[in-house]
């Protein structure tokens, strides 16, 4: 069923305009109202499907009428999407304000109540949007939108009742407030990180059962062996040995819990190195390795998924683009309708542009297959390019041009780099002669008078000079849009700051630990440090996605610690127990473990990442069960194998990139991924269809990429007069359809012999279902 319940497709000739009606009011007059204004439907409906498969966003949420439009327009307006955003944080910042906070953040009752009820009163105007343009049949088919109501109705009233009580009481849903923020618009790579971590769990879930289920054998064996020993804290009953070998697999007690057997029986050892030999070495690096092979699936199942919701969409979009005459094409105006919709920041050359791009039959229409790649050319930028040169200088004037050209071809040949090269070694070779010297005096660091030496001026301005060189022969948009560039950029900003510091002031010492930022540029001399680096470079934003997935993390098990451990001071607590010492407060304090609270947000954070550092976590959670009781081991306990599996899967998630990047390269037979980096295209126009593009009044016509397509000249269009050039930086799914473009061959061939199936099957369900000439005599 097609939105606004259109019944069919407006009948348009291969030449129609009413698409882009909008840019010609001239042809708004003389075209039939009703044709136009149900044909743009048609283009804002079929924007709408691409929109969908753009974002994942499942077809059965898609608007249905036509009432439901300015519902769905709201929900996906981008200020909508920041107002949603920043209610989402302000709920997460609630907690630092509220009951434990610090006192200068610390608000009334009233106060962060009534925040509280404003902000979630905006999170469920986002709910009653979508209730409208969805219906009440579908709203309650998400389970994520389900799963928001149900937590939005438990905060309402549990923030009315704070308001009426005028306390503070037990909150743990509070720890629930970041998945408001996961199901903001701006957090779907998030999201999708945080669905694929959960689909992830089954075979994590099976190995971690297999590592408890060993250390429960070893408890039991540890209890019998070593209950008796004198001395010996850690076996004396099956809890106390299964907790010992629990802290034993983090390594944080070894070989303390070792000690008291082996003082025993020398034989002991065979036990603990058992243990840890199958526990630590053996089932954890199991487990590293299961993690690594089930995210890497779901990786390739998850791009699989993403490709065909894409080519979904399209097939949507095409079907409500086509009309009566033209039913297996699109043509040119109808495509111009479209993006007035899909992108309407594009211009009318840009969209032609586009059109010639895929429309690679030449024949002015463009068919399913070759619709399907507009997802490849809709966010390239076009830009004139000089027919005979690829330089940024190429159009600047005698001699100027030449100057340029030369740059360029400096800072693209070996001999520049290797030069670069040896000057770094070299920097690096007087940065460590220099601290050497330093050491062996004996200079105390902080007190020291450092001078500027010239040989420090010498290096930085060389390196200024090599920045200046590239920026002018590569050009600035060329420079700044490759990564190591910027990389190299950044090191010589870092390094002309050090020595501007280290001139400003003799007092600036600390200045001086910006020196080996320099040396950072080795990395490019080998190709091995290029994809160590690289990698980073690729993983920022993925990344910036796990940080914020362990953040919520944190600020679950934060929110849960402050409302269980309030008000609980371990200052000289634990008395008569191992870790009395670490929690004694006196003038020659060494353990300072009493400073390890949940008093509020920001403290919890602190402890929690002590905790997932893993040495010596056991301390504190010592200190907690003796003060609180002994069930509090059971939180502890809990977040270590929550962030052991987190951090598996950021292991697996960096290794995964990593290996990635490298049978990339080894596949296409590449020096470096970045060759790679940029997706282009080249087109011609002609001045007939630059006039066209550029004039308002011209009708927009598809002739001359037909006149083109039919040209007996070898290579016309290429030997047109306006060349322009159209790039994007290539994502990671544009970089892993080409790492398994075979495979992507394999998906299509399957997927269409399935609609082939499915239609085949159709036909003979109507052959079956029509009657026959004798049985329709029969009924009368």
């Amino acid at each position: 069923m097609e939105m606004f319940d259109n019944n069919s497709n407006v009948e348009l000739n291969a030449e129609s305009t009413d698409c882009i009606a909008l840019n010609n009011p001239d042809v708004i007059q003389n075209s039939s109202r009703k044709g136009k204004s149900q044909w743009q439907r048609n283009c804002l409906e079929a924007s709408i499907y691409l929109q969908e498969g753009e974002n994942n966003d499942k077809f059965y949420t898609h608007p249905r009428k036509l009432e439901a439009l300015p519902a769905y327009a709201i929900a996906h307006n981008t200020w909508f999407h920041v107002l949603d955003l920043c209610a989402a944080l302000l709920v997460l910042l609630l907690a630092a304000c509220e009951r434990p906070a610090l006192d200068f953040l610390q608000l009334p009752v009233g106060v962060h109540g009534s925040l509280e009820i404003l902000m979630l009163l905006l999170l469920s105007l986002e709910l009653g949007i979508r209730m409208k343009w969805l219906g009440w049949k579908v709203y309650f088919k998400h389970p994520r939108t389900c799963m928001k109501t149900v937590i939005l109705c438990i905060m309402m009233v549990e923030a009315v009742v704070v308001l009426i009580r005028q306390t503070n009481h037990f909150r743990v849903t509070r720890g629930l407030r970041p998945l408001f923020l996961l199901n903001s618009h701006y957090c779907r790579g998030v999201r999708r990180l945080a669905r694929q971590t959960f689909q992830s769990l089954p075979p994590i879930f099976d190995m971690l059962v297999l590592l408890l289920f060993f250390m429960l054998i070893f408890s039991v064996l540890g209890f019998y062996l070593f209950s008796t020993v004198p001395n010996n804290p850690y076996f004396l009953t099956f809890k106390d040995s299964f907790i010992s070998l629990f802290i034993l697999l983090t390594t944080a007690n070894y070989p303390d819990v070792m000690m008291p057997a082996y003082n025993e029986s020398r034989y002991s050892a065979f036990f603990f190195i058992a243990y840890l030999a199958l526990e630590l070495y053996f089932i954890m690096n199991l487990f590293l390795a299961v993690v690594y092979d089930t995210f890497s699936g779901f990786e390739k199942e998850k791009l699989k998924k993403l490709f065909f919701h894409k080519r979904e969409g399209c097939r949507h979009a095409f079907k409500l683009l086509t009309s009566r005459k033209e039913q297996n094409s699109i043509t040119l105006p109808s495509f111009l309708g479209l993006l007035e919709n899909f992108r309407p920041k594009l211009t009318r050359k840009d969209g032609y542009l586009m059109f010639k791009a895929l429309n690679t039959s030449q024949n002015g229409k463009l068919s399913l297959d070759e619709f399907y790649e507009i997802f490849e050319v809709c966010d390239l930028k076009w830009k004139a390019k000089n027919v005979d040169e690829d330089l940024w200088s190429s159009n600047f004037r005698h001699p100027c041009n030449k100057i340029f050209k030369g740059m360029h071809q400096v800072v693209t040949s070996k001999w520049f780099d290797y030069v670069v090269y040896f000057i770094i070694f070299a920097n690096f070779v007087s940065i460590l002669f220099e601290t050497i010297q330093l050491s062996l005096k004996g200079v105390v660091v902080g007190s020291h008078t450092y001078t500027l030496s010239y040989i420090s001026i010498a290096f930085v301005a060389i390196y200024c000079v090599e920045a200046m060189i590239k920026i002018l022969g590569k050009g600035p948009y060329e420079y700044f849009t490759s990564g190591w560039d910027v990389f190299d950029f950044l090191v010589t900003v870092v390094s002309l700051a050090g020595v501007l510091g280290e001139a400003y002031s003799d007092s600036f010492y600390y200045v001086i630990i910006l020196r080996p930022f320099r040396l950072l540029r080795l990395f490019k001399a080998k190709k091995r440090y290029r994809d160590v680096l690289g990698t980073l470079f690729m993983l920022i934003n993925r990344l910036a996605g796990l940080v914020i997935m362990i953040i919520l993390v944190y600020y679950f098990f934060a929110i849960i610690g402050m409302e269980v451990y309030l008000n609980t001071d371990l200052t000289n607590c634990c008395k008569n127990t191992s870790v009395e010492s670490y929690y004694m407060k006196t003038n020659t304090s060494q353990g300072y473990y009493y400073l390890n609270n949940f008093n509020n947000i920001f403290f919890s954070g602190v402890t929690l990442f002590e905790l997932t550092v893993v040495n010596n976590w056991f301390i504190i959670m010592e200190g907690y069960a003796h003060h609180v009781g002994e069930w509090t081991r059971i939180y502890f306990m809990l977040f270590y194998i929550v962030m052991m599996v987190v951090m598996n899967i950021v292991v697996a998630f960096v290794l995964e990139l990593f290996m990635f990047r490298i049978n990339y390269r080894r596949k296409l037979n590449l020096d470096d991924i970045e060759d790679h980096l940029k997706i282009q295209r080249d087109l011609g126009l002609s001045a007939e269809e630059l006039d066209m593009c550029e004039n308002k009044n011209v009708v927009v016509t598809a002739s001359h990429i037909i006149n083109q397509g039919t040209s007996t000249t070898p290579g016309a269009e290429y030997r047109l007069p306006y060349l322009y050039r159209g790039e994007r930086l290539r994502s990671k799914d544009d970089f892993s359809l080409k790492m398994y473009s075979d495979e992507v061959k394999g998906w299509i061939e399957e997927d269409q012999n399935q609609r082939e199936e499915i239609i085949h099957g159709l036909e003979e369900m109507r052959q079956h279902r029509r009657p026959t000439a004798n049985s329709c005599s029969g009924i009368y």
